[in-house]
């Protein structure tokens, strides 16, 4: 098949959550979700580039900023920044929302989250990105929905 007839990938391809990234003031990792394949050798360097520059923006400028082949979408809550990589075609307004969402879940789930919570329940924090975002796609928003397994676990624990 000559090249210039190649299928255009299908539009839910095409938009998608490349990663999601937690870090401090600091520029700390906290937490790190990747959706598409990227080198471990790389992911380093992606997440000093990414968390610099935002860090590096006023309060006031736009928490849409356009890096290399794709956007970002970040925000800041207390001391930590949410940050998401998404594909050109993906809604920014959308994300800023979900990473509002992941937040007050976060909030529910630890009673006022903080990067300590974050730190020391990883896999908590793991589960509920999980349940929000699959394959680089939204898949639930509800608070109760997004829950619902860490309750079963956190039950079975309990007996």
């Amino acid at each position: 098949m000559e090249p210039s007839r190649l299928k255009e990938r299908p539009a839910a391809d095409r938009r998608m959550i490349k990663f999601v990234l937690m870090v401090n003031r600091q520029g700390q990792t906290r937490l790190s979700r990747y959706y598409h394949s990227v080198e471990l050798s790389r992911r380093a360097a992606l997440e000093a580039d990414v968390v610099r520059y935002c860090l590096s923006r006023k309060k006031d400028q736009c928490s849409f900023v356009e890096y290399k082949d794709f956007k970002v979408v970040y925000r800041q809550y207390a001391a930590l920044y949410i940050v998401v990589g998404i594909t050109d075609s993906e809604n920014e307004l959308s994300i800023y929302e979900l990473v509002h969402n992941f937040v007050e879940v976060l909030d529910k789930y630890f009673s006022r989250v903080s990067e300590l919570d974050i730190m020391f329940n990883l896999d908590r924090v793991h589960i509920i990105l999980d349940e929000m975002i699959q394959n680089g796609h939204i898949v639930e928003t509800n608070k109760s929905r997004i829950l619902a397994p860490l309750t079963a676990i956190d039950k079975m624990v309990e007996s």
